[in-house]
Order: structure tokens, then C-alpha cells, then sequence
């Protein structure tokens, strides 16, 4: 389905809805899967082994990450009246290495690909990949 026949068949199951209560437990399971469609129209379909590697790597990551070490946090402590201490806010300082942690361990699964777009021949007017001049 394209996002025509998406955007079609979202409009027509709420115009159904709005007409058919007694069918409205239907047309709307049937609204929200179509609504889900429309959203993931644009995205690029991995198959379950990657999710799987990519769901992997980041648990790696993140496993590895010290979440003991105090100096990755930023705690503030308050007193009430009664003097009780409690904790006011807590802020994680080192998301940077957390996030360097796991694309460590996800460019482990992955590799990067070439894009062939940063060699563009500048001799022709429509600037094509280099690699299409070379057939």
C-alpha cells in the first residue's frame, strides 16, 4: 500500500466508525493497524536477526557501562523539617560514553556502507556517482 491507500482507507474505517457503533470494536483494531501502516510506511524493513544482533550489541553495551561508579551521576540531596534527606534530583553525567559504549558494540555487528554519493563526478552537469562512469 502506498500513503494514498493508507491515508483512503484511514479516512473511510473512521467514516465507518462514526456510522457503525455496533461495528466500532472492528473498524477500530482495523483503524489503529492501518494508522501503525501509515507510520511505518517510510521505514526500512530489517528482518528479525538483525533486530535480534542490534537488540544484542546494546545489551553488550550497556552491560559493560559502570552504573556503580558515583562520578557518572549528578545527585543532589534536600532536608525536609523533619530531617528526613532525600534525593531532590539525579542526573546521569556520561551519557556520551554510555552512547560511544554501544556503538562500539553495535559497529561489532555492523559494518558502515560506502556511499558511493561523496565520489560525484563534477565534469557532468548532473554530478553522478563516479562508479556509474565506469561501466
Amino acid at each position: 500500500m502506498n500513503e494514498l491507500d493508507l491515508t483512503t482507507k484511514i479516512e473511510g474505517l473512521k467514516k465507518a466508525i462514526a456510522e457503525h457503533n455496533d461495528f466500532a470494536g472492528t473498524y477500530t483494531s482495523d483503524l489503529a493497524k492501518a494508522e501503525q501502516q501509515l507510520k511505518d510506511l517510510g521505514k526500512i524493513a530489517l528482518p528479525p536477526v538483525v533486530f535480534d544482533d542490534i537488540y544484542e550489541a546494546i545489551e553488550g553495551g550497556i552491560s559493560n557501562f559502570d552504573w556503580s561508579d558515583t562520578d557518572n551521576f549528578d545527585i543532589e540531596y534536600g532536608i525536609e523539617y523533619d530531617g528526613k534527606v532525600y534525593c531532590e534530583s539525579h542526573d546521569f553525567r556520561n551519557s556520551d560514553d554510555l552512547a560511544q559504549m554501544i556503538l562500539e558494540k553495535v559497529s561489532r555487528v555492523f559494518t558502515e556502507m560506502e556511499c558511493p554519493e561523496d565520489e560525484l563526478d563534477t565534469t557532468e552537469p548532473d554530478n553522478h556517482p563516479v562508479e556509474n562512469l565506469q561501466r
